[in-house]
């Protein structure tokens, strides 16, 4: 097709200024062939791939056919998402900069009303936004169409995959039937037809010719992957092609956060954004991607429709989409303008067959790929050095260090050593900037290490801990269960008896004896736990027992009853029924030699007293030991915004622990510890799980 300037198309001179200040020169293939039917007041049906112009072919037209003194919206631009809506609104802005007095407002769900309904008060005569959120300001009455001319619909294949055909066709309904209808997508399926068919008037159809229907530009290349192995084979993709910025796509929203967070832990800078997401957090994260402060953007296929970067290195499908026209979509956001665009394709399992349908709608077969080895991965890191080193000498442009050369030289190094030694010191600078770009991996019980270096051997930042152990336990007497042997009273003294063992004297106070009386220097009060048991050598007396208060009383001898004889009393009797009364006497045994007496174990020496506890250590709570708390890891850190007194706020709102039970809070740039008791970690890990953090989506294990 022969190439037209915007200059041949008839364009006021202010589109063709600013035309000129965005540096377009030359039309493409769909602006040249639309911008004319356009300009002439016909409808347009216009098919052409992703990044091919669109946005302009219609915006060029709408603005030449604004009255800029007539009241109200003149044109209408429906768009999928929020993020198109947006994009279209600011090419809408560069392309009327010279035209002054047009006002354009973009019009979606989750902004406020209040803003836009000023700007529709105000007089904007274009009009850019969702079905749902026009529908919504045509029922307020805030959004009046009576003096609209023209009504654009911009990726209208993917507005009625999302169900917006009952808004637009109510839309459309209500449009004066003197409007311009102009239809604009990638493909144009049935339902689309339809539209043409019942809301337009003879439309022009303008299709671009071509092999195929994706982007010339793209290099596209698919992997067979087990399904397991797909993050690994992604990452490894990542640093063959040293991909700066790219998209990857997922199907859904889970897989979209769960995919970023995985590449997050794994040291690469990525954000998700999905439909689900609020409209400030999306746009948040597109102003970092646009601004290159984000190499890599997970997303869905609603989000991605709103992406307008023209340099994006690669889009990596990590799951193939289920219907092969958002394929196309896709690879679109590479390659534009001319640039040369990469497009990898994971699959897995029944996922070939969706690489099947894509090859029959696009025409075009995709090259069958081999996943990387870690040696490709050092050759292409090699290679890219080299190239890196050649431009730089080629340019000229660097600083020379002749005078440290000569040094090593004069030492009698060779100079390919020094070179090698350099490239050497390069990579292992590169390797140790990319290790402290991941997340430090949770600690492990190992052999302690020095005070100051880390477990990797280097210096790491003393943070002050207060660690409060299990005071010793003074050995104190254990007092016997059975009551002391009674010595018998000396006569004519109340002095209490000694026993001797071994060396040592051990008192037993008796009976007269004071309570409160002081033992014998050097001799515990009462015995030792683990003390051999003495062997008295006098016999144990017999001590009379109480009647007490349930003893049987007296009773007098009944008349005609003969008296029961009386019973010997045995020694420590009370006069009840003994059935050893009544046994015969047994001859006496020969009385047994008395073994001496073991030689008594000497005490251990007592522990020295514990020193009294610090206000700090009182402030800590109860004494615990360290093997009862655990360590637990959570995925948010500094860079999130996160303190150790916000953390320990979370934990204990979100928990209901006492305040007491959180030992240590330890908040790192994309991580944090916090140290609970063993005994509830188990309750504590599963209630953390359960809850919201904010905008972050937490997770919690074990350190």
């Amino acid at each position: 097709m022969q190439s037209t300037l915007f200059s041949d198309l008839g364009l006021s001179a202010e589109i063709q200024r600013a035309v000129q200040k965005l540096g377009f020169e030359q039309a493409s293939p769909i602006q040249a062939a639309a911008i004319p039917i356009l300009l002439a007041g016909r409808d347009v049906v216009g098919q052409s791939h992703t990044g091919s112009g669109k946005t302009a072919a219609f915006v060029i037209p709408a603005l030449e056919r604004l009255d800029l003194n007539a009241p109200g919206p003149q044109v209408l631009i429906l768009s999928p998402t929020r993020e198109l809506a947006m994009q279209v609104t600011e090419e809408v802005h560069k392309l009327a900069f010279f035209k002054r007095g047009v006002r354009a407002v973009p019009i979606y769900g989750g902004a406020s009303y209040t803003r836009q309904f000023a700007e529709l008060r105000g007089g904007a005569q274009v009009v850019v936004g969702t079905p749902g959120r026009l529908l919504d300001h045509m029922r307020r009455g805030t959004l009046i169409l009576k003096n609209l001319r023209m009504v654009i619909l911009d990726e209208a294949d993917e507005m009625l995959n999302m169900g917006f055909r009952d808004d637009i066709e109510t839309i459309l309904k209500d449009v004066p039937p003197t409007r311009q209808v102009a239809m604009f997508s990638a493909t144009v399926p049935r339902a689309i037809e339809e539209l043409i068919s019942r809301y337009t008037r003879d439309p022009a159809r303008i299709r671009m010719e071509s092999a195929t229907l994706t982007v010339p530009t793209v290099e596209q290349v698919c992997f067979e992957v087990d399904r397991r192995w797909k993050f690994e084979a992604l990452t490894r993709l990542i640093d063959l092609h040293d991909i700066t910025l790219g998209i990857i796509f997922a199907n859904t929203q889970r897989d979209v956060v769960e995919l970023s967070d995985h590449l997050v832990a794994a040291g690469y800078g990525a954000e998700s954004i999905h439909g689900g997401m609020p409209q400030n957090a999306r746009e948040r994260v597109m102003q970092k991607f646009r601004r290159r402060q984000t190499e890599l953007l997970v997303a869905t296929d609603v989000a991605a429709r709103g992406i307008d970067v023209d340099d994006i290195q690669a889009v990596i499908n990590f799951d193939l989409p289920y219907d092969p026209e958002d394929y196309v979509h896709r690879i679109g956001r590479t390659g534009r303008a001319g640039r040369h665009g990469l497009a990898l394709s994971l699959m897995s399992g029944r996922e070939v067959f969706l690489v099947r349908d894509i090859e029959r709608l696009t025409r075009q077969r995709l090259r069958r790929g081999t996943v990387p080895t870690i040696g490709e991965i050092e050759d292409a890191k090699q290679n890219q050095c080299l190239r890196d080193v050649r431009e730089t000498l080629k340019a000229g442009d660097f600083r020379h260090y002749d005078h440290l050369l000569e040094v090593l030289l004069e030492e009698g190094f060779d100079s390919l050593d020094v070179a090698s030694a350099l490239i050497h010191h390069l990579f292992a600078r590169a390797k140790a900037a990319q290790a402290a770009g991941k997340p430090e991996k949770p600690e492990k019980p190992a052999a302690a290490t020095g005070p100051g270096v880390s477990r990797a051997g280097g210096p790491v930042e003393e943070r002050p801990r207060v660690v409060r152990k299990v005071p010793t336990p003074v050995a104190r007497p254990v007092r016997d269960a059975r009551p002391a042997p009674v010595a018998p009273k000396p006569p004519g003294g109340t002095a209490p008896a000694a026993t001797v063992v071994g060396s040592e004297s051990v008192t037993v106070p008796t009976e007269g004896s004071a309570v409160g009386e002081a033992p014998a220097a050097g001799a515990p009060a009462m015995p030792v736990e683990g003390m051999a048991p003495v062997a008295s050598a006098t016999p144990k007396p017999a001590v009379p027992r109480p009647a007490g208060p349930f003893a049987r009383p007296a009773q007098p001898p009944r008349p005609g009853v003969p008296a029961r004889p009386a019973r010997p009393t045995f020694p420590g009797s009370t006069g009840s029924f003994d059935p050893r009364a009544e046994r015969p006497e047994r001859p006496a045994r020969p009385a047994r030699p008395v073994a001496p007496a073991p030689a008594a174990v000497p005490r251990p020496p007592a522990a020295p007293a514990k020193p009294p506890a610090t206000p700090e250590e009182l402030a800590a709570g109860p004494v615990e030991t360290v093997s009862e708390f655990t360590r637990l890891w959570m995925s948010v850190g500094e860079e999130q915004g996160v303190t150790p007194e916000s953390l320990r706020d979370f934990i204990l709102g979100s928990t209901g622990e006492p305040a007491e039970s959180i030992r240590h809070v330890d908040v790192r740039p994309r991580h944090s510890f916090a140290d609970v008791p063993t005994a509830r970690a188990a309750a504590v890990l599963g209630q953390l799980k359960r809850a919201p953090f904010g905008e972050h989506r937490l997770k919690v294990k074990i350190a």
